[in-house]
């Protein structure tokens, strides 16, 4: 009987280390998850097959840990504050290791510090100690954005014109690195998503359309390095989305993750949010 394969799971906070734990688990792998002291979820590590909390500026420790149960592919999913996997910090768990200071000041030498080249460099280095960071969504294709209308309610007749208007700008967004979601209505932008998130950007269209009955575009970025930061909704950006008085959310399908598939959608319905894949 051949071994099962052995995936690491380097996690941070939030449900995507849930679902690719149970992503991979159900693909038949044997998951050794390294958790981010002060980001992964406790709950976690009942639902791997090995946990340690490891130093979030630690990399060489992720390296020892998974390497102890022959791993050699890792998925890297989780939010995690980006500074605090390089900078100093008085606290412990922040306190760069070698490897850390290895990727600062030798691999990020010159370059720009925004965060997929941070990550980059993050990726290379623990290539150097024999751990290759995977594709995160390869366990989760059951999760992602469907092409047409996921929710049961249907878009208004003016939706598909924002859409066309809107889809061009909001893929220069992510081409120029500047953010990866546009409001929009009636052909004119509202709110463009920049270093804030999408929940603030959000809020902010709310407050400049007051009418509400705008479209919410969120897209991959043209060269979204499928191993790290790939675009999420769930529930929570359902919510902010119908208090805020949108009513359409329109997401790149195949490249999209939405969290708690089945309960995003039914509460989409619940709450008026057209959802489409596009």
């Amino acid at each position: 009987m051949a071994e099962a394969r052995v995936l690491g799971l380097i996690a941070g906070g939030g449900r995507l280390p849930f679902m690719v734990a149970a992503g991979a688990r159900k693909a038949g792998c044997r998951v050794v998850c390294v958790g981010l002291a002060g980001y992964a979820e406790k709950d976690l590590a009942s639902e791997v097959d090995v946990f340690y909390e490891v130093g979030v500026a630690r990399p060489g420790s992720w390296i020892r840990r998974l390497r102890q149960h022959h791993v050699s592919e890792a998925i890297m999913v989780g939010r995690v504050t980006k500074s605090h996997l390089f900078t100093p910090r008085r606290i412990l768990r922040y306190v760069p290791d070698w490897r850390a200071f290895r990727v600062y000041y030798w691999r990020l030498r010159g370059k720009p510090k925004q965060t997929d080249i941070l990550l980059s460099a993050l990726a290379d280095e623990l290539a150097c100690g024999g751990i290759t960071l995977e594709n995160s969504i390869m366990y989760n294709q059951d999760d992602l954005a469907e092409p047409g209308v996921m929710t049961k309610r249907q878009p208004a007749p003016q939706v598909e014109n924002d859409i066309t208007f809107g889809w061009p700008l909001a893929k220069k967004l992510g081409e120029l690195d500047i953010g990866q979601a546009i409001a929009v209505k009636e052909r004119e932008v509202i709110a463009v998503e920049a270093i804030e998130g999408t929940a603030e950007m959000i809020q902010r269209a709310g407050q400049f359309c007051k009418a509400g009955g705008w479209t919410l575009i969120k897209t991959a970025k043209p060269s979204q390095d499928l191993r790290f930061d790939v675009p999420c909704v769930g529930p929570e950006t359902i919510r902010d989305l119908a208090a805020a008085g949108g009513t359409c959310l329109v997401l790149e399908a195949g490249k999209t993750i939405v969290i708690d598939k089945p309960e995003t959608l039914d509460l989409a319905d619940q709450l008026g949010v057209v959802m489409i894949g596009r």
